[in-house]
C-alpha cells in the first residue's frame, strides 16, 4: 500500500464513505417513531395500533400527532384491538383522534376485541369497520375493590388509619365499605358512565334511549354492533384502509405506514425496558384494585 498512495487513498475514501453511509442510515432508522416508504408512488395511509389494556395514552397520542403533521400521509386507520382500560387514558386518545379528524380522514378497524374504552376511542373516527366476530360493546364503567379485613384478622394484623376527612380512605381494603361511601362511588361511576353514553349518542347519532338499552355492560359481535348502529361496515384492516383512501378522495392505491419500531441498545433493554415494564405492571395492578375503568374484563 505504501508504494501505491493513490490506491491507499481510494481505499480510505471508500471506507470513510461506508462509515458515513451506515451512520446516516442508523440515524434515519432510529430518528423517529413513524416509518415511511419514501420511494413509493402510492398514497400513504398511516396505521395507529391501539392494543392491549389501555393504561397510558402518551405513545399513541404522539403517533397520532406525527401522522397528522406528515403531509405524505393522506388518511389514518386506527387499528383497535383492546378491551379498554383507564378512563382518562381512553379519553385522551379519543380527543387526539377528534383533533386529527380536523385535517385527515380517520377510519377505525376493530380487531379481535374493541370493547369498552376501545369502543369509546373508535367513536372518534369518521367510520368504523369491524369484523363480524369482533367482540365489542361493554358500554360501562367499573371500579373494583378488595376487602382483606378477615384475612388480616386470621394472621393477626391490625390496621390503624389517621385521616383528615370522613371519606379520605374510601375504598380501603382494610375494612368494609359503608353505605354512604357506596353512594358516593356510585355517583362517580354513573357520571363517568354517562360521559361514555354522551360520546356514543353524539358520534354515532343514536338516541339516548337506544344506547342506554344496550349500555348495560353486555358484549356483542361486530355483526350485531352493525345492527345496533355502532359500526358502519363489516370487514378487515384492508377494508378499512381502502375506505380511508376513498374518503380522502384518492384512487384506492395505497401503502400502509406503521409507527417505526424502536431498537433499544443492550443497556436500554436492561434498564429502561425493565423500568417501563415495572411501571406498567404497577399501574395495571393499581387499576384492578381501585381505578375507574372503561374495561371489558370477563
Amino acid at each position: 500500500m505504501r508504494k501505491h498512495p493513490v490506491l491507499l487513498g481510494l481505499v480510505l475514501l471508500i471506507a470513510l464513505g461506508a462509515v458515513l453511509y451506515f451512520s446516516f442510515y442508523r440515524a434515519g432508522a432510529g430518528g423517529g417513531s413513524v416509518g415511511t416508504q419514501s420511494f413509493s408512488l402510492n398514497d400513504k395511509i398511516g396505521v395507529v395500533p391501539v392494543e392491549g389494556v389501555i393504561t397510558d395514552s402518551l405513545e399513541i397520542t404522539q403517533t397520532i400527532d406525527e401522522f397528522g403533521k406528515d403531509r405524505s400521509i393522506v388518511a389514518v386507520v386506527l387499528r383497535v384491538d383492546s378491551p379498554g382500560g383507564g378512563v382518562a387514558a381512553s379519553q385522551e386518545i379519543y380527543d387526539a383522534v377528534v383533533e386529527l379528524r380536523k385535517t385527515k380522514k380517520v377510519v377505525v378497524s376493530m380487531g379481535s376485541v374493541a370493547a369498552s374504552g376501545g369502543l369509546l376511542i373508535a367513536c372518534a373516527g369518521d367510520k368504523i369497520v369491524a369484523n363480524p366476530g369482533t367482540i365489542t360493546g361493554s358500554i360501562s364503567a367499573i371500579m373494583q375493590f378488595a376487602n382483606v379485613e378477615e384475612l388480616l384478622k386470621k394472621v393477626g394484623v391490625k390496621s390503624s388509619v389517621v385521616k383528615s376527612g370522613q371519606y379520605k380512605d374510601i375504598g380501603s381494603p382494610m375494612r368494609e365499605m359503608t353505605p354512604e361511601e357506596k353512594i358516593i362511588l356510585q355517583e362517580l361511576i354513573d357520571d363517568i358512565y354517562n360521559q361514555f353514553i354522551d360520546v356514543i349518542v353524539r358520534d354515532r347519532k343514536l338516541t339516548r334511549e337506544k344506547v342506554v338499552a344496550i349500555g348495560d355492560g353486555r358484549v356483542f359481535s361486530g355483526r350485531k354492533a352493525k345492527e345496533y348502529g355502532l359500526v358502519d361496515q363489516l370487514g378487515d384492516l384492508a377494508t378499512a384502509a381502502k375506505l380511508a383512501s376513498v374518503l380522502a378522495g384518492k384512487n384506492g392505491k395505497y401503502d400502509l405506514v406503521y409507527p417505526r419500531k424502536k431498537h433499544p441498545s443492550v443497556f436500554d433493554y436492561m434498564f429502561e425496558s425493565a423500568a417501563s415494564q415495572l411501571s406498567r405492571s404497577v399501574t395495571q395492578k393499581a387499576e384492578k384494585w381501585g381505578g375507574v375503568s372503561y374495561l371489558y374484563h370477563p
